[in-house]
């Protein structure tokens, strides 16, 4: 099938830009964003971790295609080596329990950037901006959970202290007094959200649905079109008011194959997670949390979280140790580190000589030689005395799991591992990468990027299924154990209840990788309506700051008055510190993106030639106004993102990483 307008989008890792693997597609014309791979055969309910309900929603049938995928024998014989490979460690188990609701719902208020609801301090900090941004449904979900808060601990409070006469039973004829107001922990009364009419979060640029009206009806029923501008939550308004989900009306019970997901070409252009600044995707992180409840709690399922008796962990060394401090110890070494060192080694140590070995993955390595490997990394390898040499590839591939098993908190996190289990439960393929995606978005930076690089060498080693006879089936069957890690006094029943389940998950995230890691444009849309709120808020606390204040808005309304005129135009300057030519004023069109900006520069410096140092490409970045600073893609079309962002600087400079 020839590609019409398809835009050229790189997603990284912790590498460079790579050829593109989203194909984007217009109003009138979509093609398939990846290719299908067939569904393991055997209808399975996954309950994940046990911590998760689902009400209503049901596994998707599975078609068998190959004999391979209806045995479980892969996952089986890779629990059996974890856990001959765990006896006689020491490791500790994860210890879980259930967690106190009040408990549950602060903590789900602080992580999504509402902790001063709790404290009582609403007028301090983001939260009423971020508040001042939500839909009508994601406002529900967190008066919802502030209910639950004030609630539980409006029981906890209700006991007062036994009077004396209590104690003595002494008849007491005074009257009972009144509930008190529920308390924050801090013992002020909890705050009320604020009452409003919340705003429907319509992105600056226009939402492409006529192309989602019209294209689903002529496409095949296993190709779904996928808009990152309207929030996802919205598609489960239908659940809760008791409709049918048109996505979830699609699904066939004869479906044999994955579905192919064709992606609306956002108006202001593709962002990955690497394009954001990392304070931006905190906010992001807020956002994400609070979409993923609404919508989960619209396909009708429960989040719950895992209580963990912290232990102490390790501060140096190679295993067992947290994933932030293996990089502020690489970052001392190797500044700019997003993946901890020795775990790209493996990496790179597989892909050079264990891609095209047959079993690579399945096959383990010599117990006594891996145990004796991994002593020699944990003393030598800050010393650089390690001898990769002597790795084999087998060997290798075991490190590489024992690294991502016994790190002490799993690499999909604790607390978010539950829904990703439960993501299973969802009948819609659409609904299932739709929850991944949010999921992604809240996972910690150094988990996020880890799991990048190990999702792209998985990519490679299915790439190269003719020569090690590893299919993205037998890949994911592997994996899933060491990702979906379960620990505990019910592992072994939990591990047989979502075994198959956990396998479907790997393969959604090796297969759409680089559309799980492209930040949805709604979310986006969040993070700069909230910096734009946050600036309306802003007040001065004294008579001086006051009359700073207003010297500074008045000079600013002289600036805004001086570049009305380009506003108007659609000029925008462009800074280049590092180039020859260090400003140039640029004439925007509705064609003009963000690679004929590079390519001017390019030719500028470069006297009539392109420039060529490619080792220092620079990169269009838009920063300030109301986004801290996102790199632009190269197809961006500037005019729409000069429009969503008037007050932005545009400057060309190098990434980062």
């Amino acid at each position: 099938m020839d590609m019409k307008d398809s835009g050229s989008v790189i997603l990284t890792a912790y590498h460079s830009f790579t050829p593109s693997r989203i194909h984007l597609v217009d109003e009138n014309y979509a093609a398939p964003l990846s290719p299908r791979h067939a569904l393991f055969g055997r209808k399975v309910q996954y309950q994940g971790l046990s911590r998760m309900s689902s009400v209503g929603a049901m596994p998707p049938e599975r078609s068998p295609s190959r004999d391979s995928q209806d045995s479980m024998e892969d996952y089986w014989s890779e629990v059996k080596n974890i856990q001959e490979d765990c006896q006689g460690s020491g490791e500790e188990a994860m210890e879980r329990g259930s967690i106190d609701e009040a408990e549950l719902e602060e903590a789900w208020l602080h992580e999504a950037g509402l902790s001063t609801l709790v404290s009582g301090a609403l007028g301090e900090g983001p939260a009423e901006a971020l508040l001042s941004t939500l839909t009508r449904s994601q406002t529900a979900m967190v008066k919802k959970r502030l209910d639950n808060y004030t609630q539980t601990m409006r029981k906890r409070n209700k006991q007062p202290m036994r009077h004396v006469r209590d104690v003595f039973n002494t008849p007491d004829s005074s009257p009972v007094d009144p509930l008190p107001p529920p308390l924050s922990p801090s013992g002020q009364i909890a705050p009320k959200l604020p009452h409003r009419t919340p705003t429907r979060a319509v992105p600056s640029s226009p939402v492409f649905q006529s192309a989602e009206e019209t294209c689903v009806s002529e496409f095949d029923p296993e190709e779904y079109i996928l808009s990152f501008d309207v929030p996802y939550s919205d598609a489960g308004t239908g659940h809760r008011k008791g409709k049918g989900c048109q996505d979830c009306q699609r699904i066939r019970k004869d479906d044999k194959d994955l579905p192919t997901f064709q992606i609306v070409k956002p108006k202001l252009g593709l962002t990955r997670v690497y394009d954001l600044s990392s304070e931006d995707m905190k906010k992001i992180g807020y956002f994400a949390l609070i979409e993923l409840t609404t919508f989960y709690d619209g396909l009708g399922i429960e989040l719950r979280r895992n209580r963990v008796v912290r232990s102490k962990t390790r501060e140096s060394g190679i295993f067992g140790v947290p994933l932030t401090t293996l990089l502020e110890n690489d970052q001392k070494k190797l500044p700019g580190s997003r993946v901890p060192l020795v775990f790209r080694k493996l990496l790179s140590k597989l892909e050079q000589t264990g891609l095209q070995t047959e079993g690579i993955l399945r096959v383990p390595g010599s117990a006594s030689r891996v145990k004796q490997l991994r002593q020699e990394l944990e003393s030598k390898f800050y010393a650089d005395g390690f001898d990769w040499e002597q790795v084999r590839h087998n060997d290798a591939a075991g490190l590489l799991k024992m690294f991502i098993r016994e790190l002490p908190q799993p690499l999909l996190t604790l607390q978010h591992l539950p829904a990703f289990s439960a993501a299973q439960n969802i009948s819609s393929p659409k609904h299932q990468i739709q929850a991944l995606h949010l999921l992604i978005m809240l996972l910690p930076e150094a988990n996020r990027d880890t799991l990048k690089a190990l999702l792209e060498f998985l990519r490679k080693v299915v790439a190269n299924e003719e020569k090690n006879r590893m299919s993205m089936w037998n890949v994911a069957m592997i994996v899933a154990p060491n990702l979906f890690t379960v620990r505990g006094k019910k592992a072994q029943e939990e591990e047989m209840v979502g075994a198959a389940g956990a396998a479907h998950m790997v393969r959604l995230l090796i297969t759409h990788q680089d559309l799980l890691w492209t930040v949805p444009c709604f979310l986006i849309w969040h993070v700069r309506k909230m910096s734009e709120a946050s600036a309306h808020k802003k007040t001065p606390s004294s008579d001086k700051s006051k009359r700073r204040l207003l010297r500074r808005r008045h000079t600013e309304r002289e600036k805004e008055r001086s570049e009305l005129t380009d506003l108007r135009d659609g000029v925008i300057r462009v800074h280049a510190p590092q180039h020859a030519k260090v400003s140039m004023a640029i004439q925007l069109d509705s064609k003009t993106k963000a690679r004929d900006v590079m390519a001017r520069f390019d030719y500028e410096n470069g006297r009539g030639t392109l420039s060529t140092n490619r080792k220092q490409k620079q990169f269009l970045f838009e920063v300030g106004g109301n986004l801290g600073e996102r790199c632009l893609d190269p197809e961006t079309p500037l005019l729409n993102v000069y429009r969503a962002n008037p007050q932005c600087e545009w400057v060309l400079k190098q990434r980062t990483t």
